[in-house]
């Protein structure tokens, strides 16, 4: 069974409504925050949300202290036996370029030239860097003005999400199994699964958080984050001569023994990385933030050893100086999970190709909330959002992969309310 063409044709305008409504809305996470969740603006989102939910007649809803929102659709009469499937997306956008008053602009009948930014004229978003522009020629193609980023990380997901529920509520003729919305804050620091109740996260889970049209992913970075302190020694720098331990001197020699080929802006595909990407500090201390990157755990822990080497080698080379490292794993690579229970990659790749599109399985060279759902035995696929170059001012989407995305939810819940639906 596939959702009636009359019903998919209501999907368009649904999906892009909402998703031009979501990313005015600022949520910027922020990672020196020790709020949980890190900013308040999440909780008014959610908040938003919520209210929409329960107009749409979603009644069973939940919104915890930590701005977590986990809310339930039951299912049509005679369908309650169905497993639970559960949708994650995430309420955050990243802080690594501003998302404070975005103004979403639709580009009609995209011509296949240049697009220019209204508030950013210097900005290019082109096809010959970005080929996969020509994709859509002839489409309509949604950014930003050019001087912050869109957020269709993760609003395209949340809006394809909740519209897909719209469909199913407003027509009950689609008949369902029961249905679980799981919307995470501070996914883009990180902490998006700090504080998630797993009882309340179903057995078969999908993320909707990936770039273009057909994705399908499986498998995620091994990732772990070390803060490393720099204690020196501060004295007037008119005497500090045998005497000064000059902390920030040495934390820039100490990064600068990374090799020069293992950092991100010289890696690709599945190759890992070191990435600096946080350093204060004057002479007496500074701090930095390293994070670790690799589809094996065990290159990780190469990774690892080699800065504890370092450590060592720079304590005794600058007498004084005292280094620490606070090392976190954050997240596995979810493949190992979600290859023990192919029927969930198999529904995934149904439904894509029952949007007729063709399924494309490609790494996730970054994280998912559902690399920890899969570790904590919910194993958790990702399935595109439909945006490109997230985390930049030249961030795009098409509204088509805001309907096909919506259209793949739908046909992955009624795939599992077959009646003929097995676990295997």
């Amino acid at each position: 069974m596939k959702v009636p063409n009359s019903i998919i044709n209501l999907i368009t305008e649904k999906v892009i409504s909402r998703f031009l409504k979501y990313v005015r809305i600022e949520t910027t996470s922020d990672e020196t925050s020790n709020e949980s969740p890190s900013t308040d603006s999440q909780v008014k989102f959610g908040k938003l949300l919520i209210d929409e939910m329960e107009e749409l007649g979603i009644k069973e809803i939940i919104h915890d202290e930590h701005g977590y929102i986990y809310a339930k659709i039951s299912p049509t009469k005679g369908y309650e036996d169905k497993p639970e499937i559960g949708f994650v997306a995430h309420l955050d956008t990243s802080p690594s370029v501003s998302g404070i008053n975005i103004e979403p602009t639709i580009h009609r009948n995209y011509s296949g030239l240049d697009i220019s930014f209204e508030k950013n004229p210097s900005l290019i978003l082109s096809p010959k860097e970005n080929p996969e522009l020509l994709n859509y020629i002839n489409s309509d193609i949604i950014t930003s003005k050019g001087d912050t980023l869109l957020g269709a990380d993760d609003k395209a997901g949340i809006a394809e999400i909740i519209t897909a529920c719209e469909i199913l509520l407003n027509y009950p003729e689609i008949e369902h199994g029961p249905i679980i919305i799981a919307l995470f804050p501070d996914e883009e620091i990180g902490k998006g699964t700090q504080y998630v109740d797993i009882s309340k996260i179903p057995k078969i889970c999908y993320t909707i958080d990936g770039s273009e049209m057909g994705l399908l992913q499986i498998e995620c970075f091994d990732a772990w984050k070390i803060k490393i302190i720099f204690n020196g020694l501060n004295v007037h720098p008119g005497y500090a001569k045998d005497i000064m331990v000059n902390s920030i001197q040495i934390a820039c020699e100490f990064f600068n023994e990374i090799p020069k080929l293992e950092r991100p802006e010289k890696t690709k595909e599945r190759e890992g990385f070191y990435h600096l990407n946080f350093l204060k500090g004057n002479e007496e201390k500074s701090e930095a933030i390293l994070i670790i990157r690799d589809f094996e755990e065990s290159i990780n822990q190469k990774r690892i050893s080699y800065l504890e080497e370092l450590r060592k080698k720079f304590e005794e080379k600058y007498k004084g100086v005292k280094i620490t490292f606070n090392i976190e794993h954050q997240y596995s690579n979810m493949k190992r999970y979600i290859e023990k229970t192919p029927y969930i990659i198999n529904f995934a790749k149904k439904a894509i190709k029952m949007a007729d599109l063709d399924p494309i399985i490609r790494i996730i060279r970054g994280g998912t909330d559902g690399a920890y759902l899969s570790q904590k035995g919910i194993p958790t696929p990702n399935i595109f959002a439909g945006g490109y170059l997230y985390h930049s001012k030249k961030e795009f989407i098409p509204t088509i992969a805001l309907k096909k995305a919506t259209e793949v939810i739908l046909n992955l819940i009624l795939l599992y309310g077959k009646d003929n639906y097995q676990l295997s």
